[in-house]
């Protein structure tokens, strides 16, 4: 019998399903993986002992042992499993997006709300320490007042695996952005995005964003950079910052903006700790104290709403075509 506090169960273990896995089975909370393939399973009960493996959803959620449920699928089914989930009481991790329409980000958010029940969203970045160390800078009003963000996230992805790059990546920088800066999109200035296969499937996004409080940020995704960059730009009145995240380390820098040739004033020193591990020790936590998620529906709501808006810019009337996509078949074809 399962020890009670493993009681974590994992939905989908593709590649980013594995690290989940990994790191509740390390914090001794992991009861049951579940997914459609048997050699994963097998590898899972190999590679983590104790470890129970299904092929199928009602059992997580008809498991009285198992109190929470991560949903790491594609982003088209999160709805549905996340709603499944919280009608039969369970706490929710669901990977980013929440979903793929405000609407029904709203619905979870409040479901979650009536039920009494921990939402968190896998917007990841909400626990780097690098992002938490550049929040606290701002917050002391190092960098001064904040006029411009740009956030760029671009590599290689040899399938198209989302509804288009934007759903994949800009989560990530809509969420950070939100997060550092202290407020919400007021409205998307500009969207536009391209497919190099001239398909309905963007893997170039851009989008520009102002904030509630006037700053304005603009957002890169891709999916076809053979150099990957993922890099964050906050400009101040007095200094700026930038975080490369491709760096080993002093993934954090300053720089003067009051002195010619942006002399670099600062390395900041943080913790050097994965932030999915912080991230999944968050949803516990949370679990055990009813503590609101940094990450939490409201949050995960106030993201896909602005990427709704920008994927309505992006494709006027044609948007509704979007839902015709065959995504199955979009993963396993070649970029």
């Amino acid at each position: 019998m399962a020890n009670e506090n493993k009681y974590v169960g994992v939905a989908g273990c593709g590649i980013w399903g594995k690290n989940i896995v990994r790191n509740f089975y390390s914090l001794n909370a992991l009861n049951t993986v579940c997914d459609l393939d048997d050699d994963t399973l097998a590898k899972i009960r190999n590679d983590y002992p104790g470890t129970n493996t299904t092929k199928d959803f009602n059992y997580l959620i008809n498991n009285p042992q198992i109190r929470a449920i991560c949903v790491i699928t594609p982003s088209h089914t999160h709805f549905g499993l996340v709603k499944l989930a919280l009608e039969h009481g369970k706490h929710v991790y669901v990977e980013k997006p929440i979903s793929i329409k405000a609407d029904e980000a709203l619905k979870l958010k409040e479901t979650a709300e009536e039920k009494g029940l921990i939402l968190m969203v896998g917007h990841l970045l909400l626990y780097h320490p690098a992002v938490n160390r550049l929040k606290m800078l701002i917050e002391e009003g190092v960098l001064g007042n904040i006029k411009y963000v740009q956030s760029d996230r671009l590599n290689i992805n040899y399938f198209k695996n989302d509804r288009s790059v934007m759903w994949d990546l800009a989560p990530h920088d809509v969420s950070m952005v939100s997060y550092v800066i202290n407020s919400e999109p007021k409205n998307v200035i500009s969207a536009t995005g391209t497919s190099t296969e001239g398909n309905k499937i963007f893997d170039i996004t851009h989008i520009t964003i102002e904030y509630k409080n006037g700053v304005i940020a603009q957002i890169s995704d891709s999916w076809i950079h053979p150099q990957k960059r993922v890099s964050l730009l906050v400009r101040g009145d007095k200094g700026s910052a930038v975080l490369d995240d491709t760096l080993p380390d002093h993934k954090l820098l300053l720089y003067d903006n009051t002195k010619p040739g942006q002399q670099n004033i600062e390395i900041p020193d943080y913790l050097e700790i994965e932030p999915l591990k912080l991230e999944c020790q968050h949803f516990l936590h949370c679990i055990e104290t009813g503590k609101t998620p940094r990450s939490g529906g409201e949050n995960g709501y106030i993201t896909v709403k602005a990427l709704e808006d920008a994927e309505k810019i992006m494709f006027g009337t044609q948007r509704g075509e979007l839902d015709n996509v065959d995504y199955a078949l979009s993963r396993s074809k070649k970029v």
